[in-house]
């Protein structure tokens, strides 16, 4: 009789830790889940941060773009001789600063000084347009003295320029991006996004040589090559690198050292976009409000700014992730434990045959405790133990999948205007919408197993302190009673 019992008791031992062993482990593996597809979801927007605004690091600082005056319409405006006999082809660039008004570049170093700021690189951001072609022949009447044509792309016209007549004009527009890169510090900045794949990035010694780094994208288009150059205002430039973006396709066309750019803008010591670097990720705003505070006239910028303006699946998924994936596996967990220690107390109560016996045989309620509580911390880590390799499992099977979210940037305008991606000039601007895709990964770090094993000790714990304090309340005559 004493063996039937003996193997029942321990069947329903089994049966009882088993299930409160998957509890916890369906608990565990869905934190686990969660906290990984989180952190993929948080790497996606940093990939689309970076590519589509060009931000590799903490924050940017810039200046808002003040009003044109009432002399300068902000336009690029071109000067041409339209008096020539013949179809001489003509080019013209022009040069302009974009993303902002121009800062000092001594504000480099300010920022740089500011408490929580590891490293401050400035970069002066430019936007080209050249127009080729020529006038056909034909006869150049002014209505004013002068012999020059001036207007913008579009070739208007206005009073006291002169007009061609018997002829016309053929003229090609081309518009592209210009950075100008601090060569001693590339490890933020524009270029800081990209590789270089073919041929070299500038040296130390190359603060104002006349060389040049073009996105691949760009050197596709127009056919160029290391060792050939690009003409910039009758400047030419010796291709020595063509940089490939780490995803996406690249915001900048050309790369320049910093003092060639701002000689190309006549803007010397300038820049437009001061990139910052923290000390700590997690003091980022206080630092922001820091350079806000003690550098008067600027607008700092940070990743969780521009996040905002993410939309598409990828942020559908993130809010999701965030809110509903993490209140649910808050809610299992609960639920888990709670289950986990009501048959911990109803596999107590069970026992009161056992337990009694030990009282009576001199066992403090202390020792019994321990015992049921060691039992359910046993539990609780096999428990774990499930979860996490369940966890595992789901976050690999995400990985291997790699659903392919979304992510969109439409069109956006902050009070400092200005033209460009962030990848041309810093915060602050209007973007034109991109669209690009991220490949969803689910990394699990050290961190959310050292959770994992937590809770499950936790789980273990909670369980084992209620049995453990029914097991206290027993009394040797209890189990005489349940003999009879």
């Amino acid at each position: 009789m004493f063996g039937i019992y003996l193997k029942r008791e321990l069947s329903r031992r089994k049966k009882a830790a088993l299930v409160i062993a998957l509890g916890l482990a369906l608990g565990i593996a869905l934190v686990i889940t969660v906290n990984s597809v989180s952190a993929g979801m948080t790497q996606a927007q940093d990939k689309v941060l970076k590519s589509l605004y060009g931000l590799g690091t903490d924050m940017t600082v810039t200046k808002a773009q003040a009003a044109p005056t009432d002399s300068e319409s902000g336009r690029p405006r071109f000067e041409f001789d339209a008096g020539s006999d013949s179809d001489d082809t003509q080019s013209s660039d022009r040069v302009m600063t974009q993303g902002g008004q121009a800062l000092k570049a001594s504000l480099v170093t300010d920022v740089a000084k500011q408490t929580g700021v590891a490293s401050a690189v400035g970069a002066l951001s430019l936007n080209v347009t050249k127009v080729d072609g020529s006038f056909t022949q034909g006869t150049a009447e002014s209505s004013d003295s002068g012999s020059s044509q001036q207007g913008g792309p579009g070739g208007g016209q206005s009073t006291g320029q002169p007009r061609v007549q018997g002829g016309g004009a053929n003229f090609d527009v081309n518009s592209y991006t210009v950075a100008g890169v601090d060569v001693t510090n590339q490890g933020l900045g524009p270029l800081a996004t990209s590789k270089i794949t073919t041929g070299k990035t500038f040296t130390t010694a190359q603060t104002n040589s006349k060389v040049a780094v073009v996105s691949a994208s760009y050197a596709k288009e127009n056919e160029l090559t290391i060792a050939k150059t690009i003409t910039i205002s009758d400047t030419k430039y010796d291709i020595i690198g063509i940089a490939t973006p780490d995803s996406s396709e690249s915001t900048t066309d050309v790369y320049l050292p910093l003092k060639q750019a701002q000689t190309l803008a006549d803007s010397a010591d300038q820049v437009t976009t001061i990139y910052v670097t923290a000390t700590d990720s997690k003091q980022i705003d206080t630092v922001k409000a820091t350079i806000q505070k003690n550098i008067s006239g600027t607008t700092v910028t940070t990743s969780a700014d521009l996040a905002d303006t993410v939309s598409g699946s990828l942020s559908t998924a993130s809010n999701l992730a965030t809110s509903v994936g993490k209140w649910l596996s808050i809610a299992v967990l609960i639920a888990a434990f709670l289950v986990a220690a009501l048959l911990t107390s109803s596999a107590v109560s069970r026992r009161v045959r056992e337990f009694g016996t030990l009282k009576a045989l001199g066992w403090p309620s202390r020792k019994v405790t321990r015992q049921v509580v060691g039992e359910s911390i046993v539990n609780g880590l096999i428990g774990g133990a499930l979860g996490i390799g369940i966890g595992l499992a789901a976050a690999y099977t995400v990985t291997a999948i790699s659903p392919t979210l979304t992510a969109e940037l439409g069109s956006t305008a902050s009070a400092g205007g200005g033209g460009g991606r962030m990848g041309g000039g810093g915060p602050g601007q209007q973007a034109a919408s991109s669209t690009m895709d991220i490949a969803l990964s689910a990394p699990v770090s050290l961190t959310t197993i050292a959770l994992a094993a937590g809770l499950a000790i936790a789980g273990g714990l909670i369980a084992g302190a209620m049995g453990g304090w029914r097991a206290s309340r027993m009394r040797p005559a209890d189990a005489l009673r349940s003999v009879q």
